[in-house]
C-alpha cells in the first residue's frame, strides 16, 4: 500500500481556504433567507426583469450546485486525498468563485446592482479561465477518475450555471437602470444574450468535453422558455432551440470526441 504524500504548508493552507470559501458560499444564503435580511433574490431580480426572465423553479439547481461545492471542498479536507494537478490548479480560483457566489447574495440583499454584476462575472471568469487553461488535463482525466467526479463535475456545473446567470444579471441591471443601448429593442438584446450564451456554452464544452458544463446552461435556457413563452414567444422559442442545441452539441462533443481521446 503506497504511503500518502504529506501536504506542504502552502497546500494545506489552500485546501483550508477552499473549505472556508465553500462553507461561506453555502451558509450565506441560508442566513440571509432565515433572517429575512435585505432583499430576497426574487425581489432583487424583479426590478429589471422585463427584458429577460427565467422561471423561478430553474433556480432550484442551486441545491445541486451547493452539494457539489461541499463535496469538492470536503474531499480536499480529507488528509488521505492526494494532491493532483487539477486540485492544485483549481484551488485558489475556486476560492475566488465560492466567495463570489456568497458575496453576490450580499450584494443582492443590499440592492447593489452594479456590484452584483461585477461579482458574478468575476466568479464566472475565476472558474472558466483556469479551466480553459487546463482543458488538456481535464480532457485527459479518466471517466472514472475521482477528479472527474469530485472536481471537474462540481466546478464545471457551477461555471455552466454562472454562464447563464451572469448575462441574465447584466441584462436585468441594465434594464433597471434604463441603460440598454437603443441599437436593439429589449427583446433583441435578450435574444442576443441567449445566442451569446449558447455560443460560449458550445465553445467551452468543445474545449472541456464534459457534460457537466452544458447541462446547467440548457436548464437555464429552458427556464427562460417557460417564463417567456406567453409574453415573448419568439424569445422563448429561441431559448428552447438554444437549449436543445447546447444539449445535442454537448452529448456529441463529450461522448464522441472523448472516446477518440481515450482510444489514443
Amino acid at each position: 500500500m503506497a504511503a500518502i504524500e504529506r501536504l506542504t504548508p502552502a497546500q494545506q493552507t489552500r485546501r483550508l481556504a477552499v473549505l472556508a470559501a465553500a462553507v461561506f458560499a453555502v451558509v450565506v444564503p441560508i442566513v440571509q433567507a432565515l433572517g429575512h435580511l435585505g432583499l430576497s433574490q426574487a425581489e432583487f431580480a424583479a426590478d429589471g426583469n422585463q427584458t429577460l426572465r427565467v422561471a423561478s423553479y430553474a433556480f432550484s439547481i442551486w441545491s445541486l450546485l451547493y452539494l457539489g461545492i461541499l463535496i469538492y471542498a470536503g474531499r480536499q479536507a480529507l488528509p488521505q486525498t492526494d494532491e493532483s494537478v487539477l486540485i492544485g490548479l483549481m484551488g485558489w480560483p475556486s476560492v475566488v468563485a465560492f466567495f463570489g457566489v456568497g458575496f453576490w447574495i450580499v450584494m443582492a440583499a443590499l440592492n447593489l446592482k452594479a456590484a452584483s454584476v461585477i461579482v458574478i462575472f468575476a466568479s464566472l471568469l475565476a472558474l472558466l479561465l483556469p479551466m480553459l487553461a487546463s482543458a488538456r488535463t481535464i480532457r485527459a482525466t479518466g471517466a472514472m477518475a475521482r477528479d472527474r467526479w469530485f472536481l471537474i463535475w462540481p466546478l464545471a456545473a457551477l461555471a455552466g450555471w454562472l454562464t447563464v446567470a451572469a448575462p441574465l444579471n447584466l441584462i436585468t441591471v441594465a434594464t433597471a437602470f434604463e441603460a440598454l443601448p437603443a441599437a436593439l429593442s429589449p427583446t433583441g438584446w435578450a435574444v442576443l444574450a441567449v445566442v451569446a450564451t449558447t455560443l460560449v456554452g458550445i465553445g467551452v464544452t468543445w474545449a472541456l468535453r464534459t457534460l457537466a458544463y452544458p447541462l446547467p446552461i440548457a436548464w437555464g435556457l429552458v427556464g427562460a422558455f417557460v417564463a417567456e413563452q406567453e409574453v415573448k414567444p419568439m424569445l422563448a422559442f429561441t431559448a428552447l432551440a438554444a437549449a436543445f442545441l447546447v444539449v445535442v452539441a454537448g452529448v456529441i462533443v463529450t461522448f464522441g470526441l472523448r472516446r477518440g481521446i481515450e482510444r489514443r
